[in-house]
């Protein structure tokens, strides 16, 4: 990253030169590198400033010791600055859809784990059937349907706050309060 300068005592249509040759670099050539990306926008708009500068400049009247620069055409009618509307679309995009994904998430609200079997925990509930997806002692329990082939576990409630030999024992947060222990009964599939 590299920043130039020109200074020197111009007349209006070699400023104007100057700039438009230095503003269509600065579109192809600012780009490369990881900070000129946040940094090439905020130069061309400091450069504008200088544009403004420029038009404020008189006309020449009388000829100096050389003829004026040609200004060539604008900046933008340039090959290098058609070039450079693809990073500057993809940066204004960037800008532009930060804010729009805000809001949509915002508006979309938090997830509850959105089909992901993974995170998701559906309450268990007395008398229905369960699958574990770990290994025992590990529970990743999910509930499923009592006629499924992966219904391996029959949930019941705890009679006088035990279970009953043989059964496991779900963590509380498997239940529907979150706080309540259930007995699960292995079922013997045929």
């Amino acid at each position: 990253m590299r920043f130039l300068r020109r200074q020197g005592t111009l007349c209006r249509t070699c400023a104007l030169a100057t700039f438009r040759d230095m503003q269509a670099a600065t579109l192809v050539q600012g780009w490369w590198g990881p900070l000129s990306v946040v940094i090439t926008p905020i130069t061309l708009l400091i450069n504008l400033g200088a544009l403004s500068t420029i038009r404020r400049l008189p006309e020449p009247v009388a000829p100096g010791p050389r003829p004026p620069l040609d200004p060539g055409k604008p900046v933008f009618k340039r090959p290098e600055g058609i070039l450079a509307l693809i990073p500057l679309g993809l940066f204004a995009l960037a800008v532009l859809a930060m804010p729009v994904l805000l809001v949509i998430g915002l508006l979309a609200g938090p997830s509850d784990g959105g089909g992901d079997s993974d995170n998701a925990t559906t309450p268990l509930t007395a008398g229905s059937c369960a699958r574990n997806d770990a290994d025992w002692p590990d529970q990743k329990l999910r509930a499923v349907d009592c006629g499924s082939p992966d219904a391996g576990l029959r949930v019941l409630a705890p009679q006088n706050g035990t279970c009953a030999p043989g059964d496991y024992i779900a963590y509380p947060e498997y239940s529907a309060d979150g706080a309540t222990s259930l007995c699960l009964r292995p079922v013997k599939n045929q």
